[in-house]
């Protein structure tokens, strides 16, 4: 199929006009377009990981079995999201190509599939989650009434899935085309209107039904929701020279469900792996006492901002370089990487130092036990060591999913966090040291990820594959 060439009389030609990153042939600075790029996901997150502390909190006022209950069912939607926000990987290359190669037709009908893909995944998935979550939440051991409010939860979730999938595959079309703006806006007007919804709805005020505990997941639907048809409705109208505007195309084509696993299948996989490698960390650290297991969830759920400015930056490395490789122009994508890879390790690394000296102050916030603080301060400042070299790990990850390599990334970090876990084993059992011993694993493994990660960028961006986008004659 011809490359669709844009006239004054192209509706979707009025918004590519407005992207500083469809403007491909004026000179923007790199720079610029990275930080355009990377801010508006580290502030989608950052709203995430506030809005989970905000219905933590809500909950909590209900008692201790309402927050394990919930605790439990979140966990295990954290394990499903982490896999299916993966999946977004694949639109979001896809798009980037072929936004890079300036075929915004081609790009306009890869955002369609992937919504309609999205509804074609979820359902099955919604439908056996909603049928299996009160045996999934049995696994927990948990006591009767804790265990049924877990489950009521799940079950609402898990059935209404359908638009948390739309979302993180609508959204990683979007930045895909350059705009990483409008999810982050979109997440947080759901954001605010979840915490009022959140409120009204577990405590039963302003003419809401008194729900409990599962008014937070009814909550949280709703929200996504209002989020996603704000969603379509911006798509619809154009983002970045993609739009999903038109009735036809809208019929699912496998050739392009194909293109899009092939890339967001290993993403996914690596998520998985990853997450079951920390669980079976948290697993080893229980083994140390219940003191210990406290200080590590504290601590990592202090590290956690940490993490966000690589995440980011990432997300930019993808989306940017995904763009160079459909324009050709390998250059830009190898300074993209550079300077998301150079801002992320600025960031991250600042933050580390910051975490070196106020480990105490930053446990304090969580729990006065000295025991706890001293175990969580010498754990958290081993782990801040190892923040730049996670900062590259991340931001070359995430170029080299631009040029639609998700195999390396995953074989290469799966191995890493593995070997970690292992070796952490294997100190504690021999040397000792604990907690800070354990996580001590990461300062051997994670420069040689990192560094194996910047080799295989910087060798495939020579002489990269040919675009991963779908055939021309399924669209």
């Amino acid at each position: 199929m011809a490359q669709k060439q844009l006239t004054s009389t192209d509706p979707v030609e009025e918004v590519a006009a407005g992207s500083d990153l469809a403007r491909i042939d004026q000179p923007v600075s790199m720079q610029r377009r990275v930080f355009s790029m990377a801010w508006p996901v580290i502030s989608e997150n950052f709203l995430q990981t506030m809005l989970g502390i905000v219905d933590t909190l809500l909950v909590a006022r209900l008692g201790a079995g309402a927050i394990a209950g919930v605790g439990s069912a979140q966990q295990v939607m954290f394990f499903l999201i982490a896999a299916l926000s993966a999946l977004s990987v694949g639109s979001s290359v896809l798009v980037a190509q072929t936004v890079g190669a300036r075929n915004f037709q081609r790009a306009s009908q890869l955002a369609r599939q992937s919504l309609i893909w999205s509804i074609c995944f979820s359902i099955p998935l919604a439908l056996i989650g909603f049928f299996v979550s009160e045996s999934v939440i049995g696994v927990f051991g948990l006591e009767p009434e804790v265990a049924r409010i877990g489950t009521e939860y799940l079950q609402v979730t898990m059935a209404t899935s359908v638009v948390l999938i739309f979302l993180l595959i609508g959204g990683g079309a979007l930045r895909g085309a350059g705009d990483s703006k409008t999810p982050m806006q979109v997440t947080a007007l759901a954001n605010v209107v979840n915490v009022f919804l959140s409120y009204a709805l577990i405590f039963g005020v302003w003419g809401f039904p008194e729900m409990g505990a599962v008014g937070s997941a009814w909550a949280t639907f709703y929200s996504r929701l209002l989020a996603a048809v704000l969603l379509f409705l911006i798509m619809w109208r154009g983002r970045g020279g993609v739009s999903i505007r038109g009735w036809t195309g809208w019929l699912p084509q496998l050739g392009v469900a194909r293109s899009v696993l092939s890339i967001g299948i290993p993403a996914a996989l690596e998520q998985v792996l990853i997450s079951a490698a920390f669980f079976t960390m948290t697993v080893l650290v229980a083994g140390l006492g219940t003191l210990t297991l406290a200080a590590h969830r504290i601590a990592f759920n202090a590290l956690s901002l940490s993490f966000l400015p690589g995440f980011g930056f990432a997300v930019a490395a993808t989306a940017l370089v995904g763009q160079s490789l459909g324009a050709r122009r390998l250059d830009e994508g190898s300074a993209a990487a550079r300077i998301a890879t150079l801002w992320a390790v600025i960031w991250m690394g600042g933050m580390g130092i910051v975490i070196v000296i106020f480990a105490p102050q930053l446990i304090q916030f969580y729990t006065s036990d000295p025991t706890v603080i001293a175990i969580g301060s010498a754990g958290m400042r081993v782990v801040a060591l190892a923040q730049p070299f996670w900062a590259v790990l991340f931001v070359q990850s995430g170029a080299l999913r631009g040029l639609g390599n998700t195999n390396f990334p995953l074989r290469v970090n799966t191995l890493g966090i593995w070997t970690a876990v292992g070796l952490g084993y294997i100190l504690t059992q021999t040397v000792g040291g604990g907690l800070a011993m354990i996580w001590a694993a990461f300062l051997v493994t994670a420069p040689i990820t990192a560094s194996v990660l910047w080799w295989r960028f910087r060798q495939q961006i020579k002489s990269p594959l040919s675009p991963v986008v779908a055939p021309s004659d399924q669209l």
